[in-house]
């Protein structure tokens, strides 16, 4: 048999009959020397129109009916590019997640993959059919659809590769591969030939949307070949490795930014031991990811507890503060929305000194205020005002010659 690879395309990719067709032809050629295994998730702006209509009905939709409706998306698109690629003479089949029995765990909008019956998979590609997966979601034991977050489809794309040992997982987007930064916010981004497993896990959680994190994870665990390329023009694309040989030669690889955050900070709290439990403790069991924390030196007894959430969970996070926190005296709870993270990313970190400071330096030459920072053995995140996101980005990326 040939060489099994998965390819994955995105909604722009499959947001039309035209683009259907164009990605058949990417199938077809492929099929010459590999024989693809093709996810797909729903055609372009689907998934929105479908949560306008659930908010129509109701402002905060029961999760288990809007995993149900979300799911619809991606069978559409499925079965559109099977009938596209059987017309044009290569047997295809459509398969939901429910029918290859991808079995997650219940916790609906964000569920987590736990087994594919990639026998069914198999038994397709032998019988000589390509098999179209709806990326995206899932079925749970009892039998409820769930789907896996935005991006989701790059996670089920890669879970089928590990599951079949693929040669390698193919993510098709509407870029030419992995940048430095953001090419919207600064024009001269490089387009990278190579990046790490762990860089890319980094610049995924800290808000580069080309990869879902959890698919990053899933490769990286599973040792599974990554390559992100366009579906719109040719290209190699970035190859995302687990290792990198040139990797003391780049200080610096990228620099990723994550928008709609929030600060939330616990003023004057009574400075006692345990704190630092009893404040999150209360926002882990409400399943609210904190990220950068910040505890100041008391003074007088008293200290200030500083952390960042995602917008979408602030009011949740404050609620579980008000009404959960036990035993913690404090002054006031102060929320700040208008904040933004700039993450610096680079295994070159690791046998560089100085890069913290040069980052420092550079933002106080723009004028730039830095009000928090967390560091990594790879990675240096800094909360400034959201105001100031494109300048930040633009000049780090300059203070670090990115684009050569």
């Amino acid at each position: 048999m040939k060489n099994i690879i998965v390819q994955k395309f995105g909604g722009t990719s499959v947001g039309s009959v035209e683009r259907i067709l164009a990605v058949a032809n990417i199938i077809k050629a492929a099929f010459k020397n590999e024989f693809p295994i093709v996810v797909v998730s729903a055609m372009g702006k689907e998934t929105d129109r479908l949560v306008v209509l659930a908010k129509g009905i109701s402002v905060n939709p029961e999760k288990r009916e809007l995993d149900a409706l979300l799911s619809t998306g991606e069978k559409v698109s499925a079965s559109l590019l099977a009938m596209q690629l059987n017309e044009m003479g290569i047997k295809a089949k459509s398969f939901s997640a429910a029918q290859i029995s991808m079995k997650t765990t219940s916790q609906y909008s964000k569920a987590k993959i736990l087994d594919i019956n990639y026998q069914i998979i198999l038994d397709s590609i032998e019988s000589g059919f390509v098999p179209v997966i709806t990326g995206f979601q899932g079925v749970t034991d009892s039998g409820d659809v769930t789907t896996l977050g935005r991006g989701g489809s790059d996670t089920t794309a890669v879970a089928v590769s590990a599951a079949i040992e693929a040669s390698r997982c193919d993510i098709y987007t509407d870029v030419d591969g992995i940048y430095t930064t953001d090419p919207n916010l600064v024009k001269n981004a490089k387009k990278l030939e190579t990046i790490t497993m762990e860089e890319m896990l980094e610049l995924s959680g800290q808000g580069a949307n080309v990869l879902q994190i959890r698919a990053v994870e899933f490769a990286n665990k599973y040792n599974v070949p990554l390559r992100v390329l366009s579906s719109f023009r040719s290209g190699s694309g970035t190859h995302i490795l687990k290792e990198e040989s040139s990797m003391e030669d780049a200080v610096i690889t990228g620099i990723a930014y994550q928008k709609d955050q929030t600060k939330i900070t616990l003023h004057g709290v009574v400075d006692t031991p345990g704190i630092a439990s009893g404040i999150l403790s209360p926002i882990s069991d409400e399943d609210i990811e904190v990220d950068v924390i910040v505890q100041n030196v008391s003074v007088s007894g008293k200290t200030d507890f500083t952390f960042t959430v995602a917008t979408e969970d602030s009011s949740a996070a404050e609620a579980a503060l008000n009404n959960n926190m036990q035993g913690i005296t404090y002054d006031e709870i102060i929320v700040d929305e208008n904040i933004v993270k700039v993450s610096l990313v680079g295994v070159g970190m690791r046998s560089h000194a100085g890069i913290a400071s040069k980052a420092f330096n550079a933002l106080a030459d723009a004028g730039i205020n830095i009000q928090m920072i967390s560091t990594s053995e790879i990675k240096i995140t800094l909360v400034i005002n959201q105001d100031n996101l494109e300048d930040a980005v633009k000049v780090l990326h300059d203070a670090f010659e990115l684009e050569k």
